[in-house]
């Protein structure tokens, strides 16, 4: 929740290639006091059945930068490895995922709650401040 002198986060990640939430993603939530300043770990969690990370930490007062790092390399590779106990004839020799890591940082004001949505498939990804 964010108060006057801070501000607050919360995320969800759809897949986009199937068009639904993303479960099990983790996520970690990091944050700094100004440019120069360095990133600081405020903690983690990972997407539930709705793609949402709903255990994620209040921001430090101060705070003016946030960063979000979704590791999404896991999550496309158990759908991979789910998808191939169906077909083992089409498997691929290529990487599981192009993008393994997503992280996504922005600038935050104090009172201000931010939500940001991920859209995600294995070859990109969208990201936008939603409400």
């Amino acid at each position: 929740m964010s108060t006057s002198t801070t501000a607050s986060v919360s995320t969800h990640i759809l897949d986009t290639s199937i068009g639904r939430p993303a479960e099990g993603v983790a996520v970690e939530l990091s944050a700094r006091g100004g440019r120069e300043a360095g990133w600081r770990t405020l903690g983690a969690g990972a997407t539930d059945v709705d793609g949402r990370c709903k255990d994620l930490p209040a921001l430090p007062e101060g705070t003016t930068h946030v960063r979000l790092d979704f590791a999404v390399e896991a999550y496309f590779e158990k759908k991979q490895a789910d998808a191939q106990q169906d077909a083992p004839a089409n498997r691929d020799s290529g990487p599981a995922v192009f993008f393994p890591e997503v992280a996504i940082t922005f600038a935050v004001e104090p009172g201000e709650h931010y939500h940001v949505p991920l859209l995600l498939n294995p070859f990109g990804y969208s990201v936008y401040r939603g409400s």
